[in-house]
């Protein structure tokens, strides 16, 4: 059985629940409580925060593009830990229509499978005792969830405070804490999401303020009382059945524009015996010479476009392994294979040239979504055929694509995607992001 868990979950996007969650962490942390974190859905940057904050490797938890016996796998990870603590993502019960793997995607899966009681955070600016009609309604909505009650959020005064609590005391709803409006104990954010937990030379001070936050306005012992777990005799404490690996010796691209590869994707093709060999094109490192594939994950190569354009080892030594070798990019990793990538100012940086490929940050449109792809040709060691479960989530235009697809892509409710991926000889790449092997 899994240790007892929460869920810090929430009624929309942007009402703090990082900053909850991540203040959490920390104050449990240092009260001696050892928690395994967690994160719902497809997000790489919320994890490596939760890493930072409690020292623990934090995993993404995924209903749509994972089956069960790789979510238990991955939860099972958390056995030995005092406390179980997932983030949400979105609304509490918000998913896509059509069930993938094991359910919707949705926060409210993991809660059911597991058991693990939801804390809501609840931004009540601009209302008072109406804000327990939200928290009520959530409550009851399923249930199959188990709820715990709410943590208030951005509290204006303590009239305002008064004025909620009544309310939610009317309505049943346990109350956990009260935060004050703090706009300096907010995280930088950019167009996908927050800014990369890498790039916070002060990351540690910041989350120590979180936390002595958190611990001045919330009550953590009841919190840690109201954690419970269903039974789950099937978990793993080791083990995930994920895609294999796509190669034996894998260079990877790890910096500040090459960050996004989940960390149970890595975790997996190492226990299969496959060797990852890291490197920084940001630094002009060139990938390993004796790597059997190079792998360019998706991040932020726009913000550094001109650096990588001007990175002569790396550009050659990736063009070097193209001639012999398969060579992979996912979204980011993806346009830097092309021939040019076109900044937010409209200017024009040519990339690796390896693929007939032309992207534009100039002409945003956000494309955002489950994915699910069918190779019609080999991506290194996946086989033409193969089926695998992903998502996409960038704001770049393709200007000009003129390689053949690499696959027949849809998304949750089937429907075909334009954006197929590219292939050209050994060299593949698309903007599908993988998170796992579809059945």
């Amino acid at each position: 059985m899994s240790p007892p868990g929460l869920i810090v979950a929430a009624p929309a996007s942007g009402t703090g629940k990082t900053t909850v969650m991540l203040g959490l962490l920390r104050a449990l942390r240092d009260a001696g409580v050892a928690v395994a974190p967690f994160k719902n859905g497809p997000d790489y940057i919320d994890p490596a925060f939760h890493r930072a904050a409690c020292g623990r490797p934090s995993s993404n938890l995924d209903s749509w593009a994972m089956d069960t016996d790789l979510l238990d796998a991955l939860v099972g990870v958390g056995q030995g830990a005092d406390l179980v603590l997932a983030e949400g993502s979105m609304g509490l019960f918000d998913g896509v229509a059509q069930r993938g793997a094991s359910g919707t995607g949705a926060t409210a899966d993991l809660a059911r499978r597991y058991g693990w009681p939801v804390v809501l955070v609840v931004d009540v600016s601009g209302q008072a005792q109406s804000a327990a009609a939200t928290a009520l309604g959530f409550a009851r909505m399923d249930p199959d969830v188990p709820f715990a009650g709410v943590i208030l959020n951005r509290v204006a005064s303590p009239r305002h405070e008064r004025l909620v609590r009544v309310g939610m005391e009317a309505a049943g709803i346990p109350v956990f804490g009260a935060l004050p409006r703090r706009a300096d104990l907010a995280l930088p954010e950019r167009h996908l999401g927050l800014v990369q937990a890498v790039e916070h030379a002060d990351l540690d001070r910041v989350i120590g303020d979180v936390a002595d936050f958190l611990r001045a306005h919330v009550d953590l012992a009841a919190l840690r009382a109201a954690a419970a777990a269903a039974p789950q005799p099937g978990l793993r404490s080791k083990g995930a059945d994920g895609p294999p690996p796509p190669a034996q010796r894998i260079a990877i691209a790890q910096d500040a524009a090459f960050s996004f590869l989940y960390p149970h994707l890595l975790d997996g093709w190492q226990r299969a015996g496959a060797e990852i060999l890291p490197f920084s094109p940001l630094a002009d490192e060139a990938p390993a010479d004796d790597a059997d594939l190079v792998w360019l994950p998706g991040g932020y190569p726009e913000l550094h476009a001109g650096t990588i354009a001007a990175a002569g080892r790396f550009l050659a030594g990736l063009r070097a392994h193209a001639e012999t070798r398969p060579v992979h990019g996912e979204c980011g990793g993806y346009m830097v294979l092309g021939e040019a990538l076109v900044d937010k100012a409209g200017e024009t940086h040519r990339m690796a040239g390896l693929l007939g490929l032309v992207t534009s940050h100039a002409q945003r449109r956000m494309h955002l979504g489950y994915r699910q792809a069918t190779l019609h040709a080999p991506l290194a060691g996946l086989a033409a055929g193969t089926r695998l479960t992903g998502h996409e989530f960038h704001y770049a235009t393709i200007v000009a694509q003129t390689d053949p697809p690499l696959a027949e892509v849809r998304d949750a409710e089937g429907a075909l995607v334009a954006e197929t991926g590219s292939v050209r000889g050994r060299v593949t790449g698309s903007f599908f992001h993988l998170i796992a092997a579809a059945a």
